[in-house]
């Protein structure tokens, strides 16, 4: 929160295009996160690029908050909001026991909503799979993409989907929609979450993948 009488009041003042301020606030926001269920579990892929306005300010973001061994969260708006709010959720969370997707997904809502209109700026998913956003709204799904670069990934998700995917399908679904949506940028990688926990599947660079789909494409 901003350090103000009235944060609210500040936020947009500052966030205004049009006001009469200074200093405009240009925050650094995710470019694509998605995840999406399916028979063998639920798959997460991110993109690792921050902006800050029309620039590029990191191309090494880490975007997924590993909360703990069967809990994931991406992050997707303000990286300094969502980072907080998701560890503070893993904070939360560390009562030695585990926690169910929904119970998690409802304490992160509760905790956001007492700031709403307070220029948080964040979208979260976790597995099993729900959207929780800077106003608290909290929504179940089978298939979640945000960030900027959401409409160019939905396009490959809804082209590809299918609940009865492999675990390789789901992978490549994963990667190629990252990539559609963030041609040329390093990219966090491919987490794979099953009842057993989630798995790592590496970090990718989406330069290397253009030539090889495009290889792909030729040969065809």
């Amino acid at each position: 929160m901003a350090p103000a009488n009235n944060p609210v009041e500040f936020y947009d003042k500052l966030m205004d295009p049009n006001s009469d301020s200074p200093c405009k606030i240009e925050m650094r926001h995710g470019t694509t996160t998605l995840g999406f269920q399916f028979q063998e579990g639920v798959i997460i892929a991110v993109d690792s690029r921050a902006t800050a306005g029309p620039y590029i300010a990191s191309q090494t973001v880490k975007k997924v908050i590993e909360i703990n061994p069967y809990l994931l969260g991406t992050m997707a708006g303000g990286a300094a909001d969502c980072s907080y709010w998701e560890r503070e959720l893993g904070r939360r969370c560390r009562n030695k026991e585990r926690i169910s997707v929904a119970a998690a997904s409802k304490l992160l809502a509760n905790m956001v909503y007492s700031y709403k209109g307070m220029g948080l700026s964040m979208g979260t998913m976790g597995p099993n799979l729900f959207y929780v956003d800077n106003d608290g709204t909290r929504l179940k799904g089978d298939l979640f993409s945000v960030g900027s670069g959401s409409t160019f990934a939905y396009g490959v998700l809804d082209t590809g989907y299918h609940f009865d995917l492999t675990v390789n399908e789901a992978l490549e679904l994963g990667r190629r929609a990252i990539y559609h949506a963030t041609h040329r940028d390093a990219y966090s990688g491919v987490y794979h979450m099953t009842q057993d926990g989630w798995k790592f599947h590496g970090n990718h660079d989406v330069g290397n993948l253009y030539y090889e789909y495009n290889d792909v494409q030729v040969a065809l």
